[in-house]
């Protein structure tokens, strides 16, 4: 049990571990198709911030990270292919975390945020582009910026 979640119910817990895979989902979708390179970064940062994430994140990140290439198997095939019928399913979600966030130690907020509007960055610059050029597509680029989950830091 990751200790900053003693104040959250059983259901918000899941939220929150399953927020890197929803936004992996959502950033790696959102021009209609999930590809490779998007799932491979996601997992490749998984498990590199398992062990060198922000210091009060390692916890979080080390149950996050396990397992995580099968929950997001999984999350996949959970969600509509179809990215105008998933995208709001997956809104839906992540916009449970402006309930959830300011119940927690407001560093591990800001940290976890901070976090994952980063991974939502890697894995939308991870596709490419032309010759590095237009790294993030226009779909990508309305979602990067995850502004359906207020900053706790605000």
């Amino acid at each position: 049990m990751i200790a900053e979640f003693n104040a959250l119910s059983n259901e918000e817990i899941e939220t929150m571990l399953a927020v890197p895979i929803l936004v992996t989902i959502l950033i790696a979708g959102a021009d209609g198709q999930i590809d490779k390179s998007e799932v491979n970064e996601a997992i490749s940062i998984a498990k590199l911030k398992q062990k060198k994430a922000r210091v009060g994140l390692i916890d979080y990140y080390g149950e996050v990270g396990t397992d995580f290439e099968d929950k997001l198997k999984v999350m996949i095939q959970h969600f509509p292919v179809k990215a105008e019928e998933r995208n709001p399913l997956i809104i839906d979600e992540l916009t449970k975390l402006n309930t959830i966030l300011p119940k927690l130690d407001n560093n591990f907020a800001i940290e976890f945020y901070a976090s994952i509007k980063d991974l939502a960055k890697k894995i939308a610059e991870s596709s490419g582009g032309i010759l590095g050029y237009m790294a993030v597509g226009y779909e990508e680029s309305k979602l990067i910026e995850l502004k359906m989950i207020n900053n706790p830091s605000k």
